[in-house]
């Protein structure tokens, strides 16, 4: 048969033919018909009828790789990819990770941190007893190790704790006021202790106080008759040795040291109750430690509430009176049982806490101006903003929620007495609030109301309220935080003195601060009762720093005498140094901001609030 075109178009072959040549011969060989001699020129339509697409490539080539066959000219590809990613990809990465790292910078403390690292050393220099090697106050030493050594019943006497102030006196009063004012900051602001690196020296410093306070009753037992409630001391307009007339280094004390013994103190051991209690918190991670101090907690709160023990410590003691005396204990009962209730969960505590009978007789809702100072004497501000703190995280409900309520609305008049435009209290020309009438010594109190309104401005934040009403006026909680910087700003420098207050902070501080550790040479000389007033009446600064102490300030008029013989204005003290170390940390933005709002919780059962008793029966 003859195609159009010329040339055989064999489709079926003969018989013997097989299949599979069949198959074969209907492949046409287009590279031999191309080359066939035809009758007729053929355009390229009539080409591509019979030839089909034109195939121009070049027959591909493969390599066998035992497991997979591919194209040679893919495995060209696949290598070049590869090596091209080594260059642009990996070869970077390796040179990057031969470089040596260089962690980056952390950003510089804020004047608050650094501030905070100084005065928690205060309470270094200030530690009574035996040393531990990494006190880091090298012109200190032991001291005190025969205090106490001479009651029968302690083993191991009055060891420990801390001196109060400049001179050698341990007051337990203002010293459990002070282990509180820690341990509640550290409850607060834990995060804030670990990012500046202070939490550890922190918990010692509790820790040392605490275990002092442990020793001052019988701890083991459940019921108690007495507490020790001083160490030293003196009486006023005497001549004998004695901690203030004789002017002489801890560790060189050679006069007797007399202890007081108390056995009715509501206000003292409702404040030992506190330090106890709040440091049981602190100390969670250590059950055992944990627990024996919350039951000391609830031992001397139990002496407190003794009803035939209700004589302030300090009534009528000549030792005690003149320097720490106690005008009231029902702010005692508040504070002590509000802590107590955070560390045990018994209910009983916060019943008593929010019984309508104390803040009666503590006259708690009069809006005194004077009740709204935080001091060792006066804890109410404290204690109604603690239970705030409750209403605000927890709602209870009732039969809590009136009298919680009633303290939250005192606690947003305090904060309000605090300003400025409301004039409830006086302020200096050069900006200080005044909180003790234009008195001595005020920056104790100055610290712990920056405090307290720095910690209310973070509860009403972590509760997502933006602020609070001082009568009419709605009030942004960034005002609260403006007071607190200021009061803080003006103890740390920016004052008409330019004087920072905080010795060691800053390059202008007191240089004559009333102390006899630092004002005497640590020089292996041993000075006399008397002959170490050379040194208190000299003119040349101390030898000693004290790094962080914060003095006793400036007047009403802004004015400060840098006198070591002036104890008002030169004179630190443990209270005073734990609300400044408080007021620091609440302001620090090291760590982040705002309070913990859980720890403190912890033993603290789930609070369901009750339904109120049904209304009486109605009757015509």
């Amino acid at each position: 048969m003859h195609n159009h075109w010329g040339g055989t178009l064999e489709i079926n072959g003969a018989d013997s033919t097989t299949e599979d040549e069949k198959s074969r011969n209907m492949d046409w060989d287009r590279s031999s018909i191309s080359h066939q001699g035809y009758h007729h020129t053929l355009d390229e339509t009539q080409q591509s009828w019979l030839l089909g697409p034109s195939d121009k490539k070049k027959k591909k080539k493969y390599i066998d790789l035992e497991c997979i066959v591919c194209s040679q000219t893919a495995l060209k590809w696949t290598l070049g990819s590869i090596v091209v990613a080594f260059f642009v990809i990996g070869l970077p990465i390796i040179i990057a990770k031969s470089i040596p790292k260089h962690k980056p910078h952390p950003p510089a403390p804020d004047n608050y941190t650094v501030a905070l690292h100084k005065a928690l050393l205060f309470f270094n220099a200030q530690k009574s007893g035996k040393l531990p090697k990494n006190n880091g106050i090298p012109w200190r030493g032991d001291s005190g190790l025969q205090d106490g050594l001479n009651q029968t019943d302690l083993k191991g006497g009055l060891v420990g704790g801390y001196y109060d102030a400049g001179d050698n006196t341990k007051f337990n009063f203002p010293m459990s006021f002070a282990m509180t004012m820690l341990s509640w900051s550290v409850i607060e602001y834990e995060h804030k202790y670990r990012a500046i690196g202070e939490y550890d020296h922190v918990r010692d410093l509790i820790k040392w106080g605490n275990d002092y306070l442990l020793r001052t009753f019988n701890s083991s037992a459940t019921r108690i008759n007495h507490i020790y409630s001083q160490v030293g001391g003196s009486q006023n307009g005497t001549q004998t040795p004695d901690d203030h007339y004789c002017w002489q280094r801890p560790e060189d004390m050679d006069y007797p040291r007399r202890v007081q013994t108390t056995t009715s103190g509501p206000d003292l051991a409702g404040e030992m109750a506190a330090a106890m209690a709040a440091a049981s918190i602190v100390f969670r991670d250590d059950p055992t430690y944990s627990k024996k101090l919350s039951r000391g907690a609830e031992t001397v709160f139990d002496f407190a509430r003794d009803f035939g023990k209700r004589t302030a410590y300090s009534r009528g003691n000549p030792f005690i009176e003149p320097f720490y005396n106690s005008t009231g204990y029902f702010d005692e009962f508040m504070w002590g049982a509000a802590w107590l209730f955070y560390a045990t969960g018994n209910n009983s505590y916060f019943s008593l806490a929010t019984n309508a009978g104390l803040p009666k007789n503590s006259k708690a809702f009069y809006m005194s101006p004077d009740l709204s100072v935080l001091s060792w004497d006066n804890k109410l501000p404290a204690a109604m903003l603690i239970l705030t703190r409750i209403r605000l995280f927890l709602s209870p409900g009732y039969p809590y929620e009136d009298m919680l309520k009633s303290y939250h609305n005192v606690t947003g008049l305090t904060m309000c007495s605090y300003l400025r435009k409301y004039n409830v209290f006086n302020w200096t020309r050069g900006g200080m609030i005044e909180l003790n009438h234009g008195k001595a010594q005020n920056l104790q109190y100055v610290a712990n109301a920056a405090f307290l309104a720095s910690v209310f401005a973070d509860y009403l934040n972590a509760s997502g309220i933006p602020g609070w009403n001082c009568g009419p006026d709605f009030v942004p909680l960034t005002v609260l935080k403006d007071f607190a910087t200021s009061q803080m700003d003006y103890i740390l420098g920016a004052n008409p003195m330019n004087m920072s207050y905080v010795v060691g902070y800053g390059s202008k501080y007191p240089r004559h601060v009333h102390h006899r550790g630092a004002s005497i040479p640590n020089n292996k000389v041993k000075y006399s009762c008397t002959g170490g007033w050379r040194w208190r009446d000299a003119a040349t600064p101390n030898p000693n720093t004290i790094s962080g102490a914060m003095v006793g300030g400036p007047d009403r008029f802004d004015k400060f005498r840098d006198v070591r013989t002036n104890y008002s204005y030169t004179e630190p003290t443990v209270a005073g140094n734990a609300g400044l170390v408080a007021a620091l940390v609440s302001l620090t933005s090291s760590g982040g901001i705002g309070v913990d709002k859980n720890t403190i919780f912890t033993n603290v059962p789930p609070l369901y609030p009750t339904s109120p008793p049904p209304p009486p029966p109605w009757r015509p």
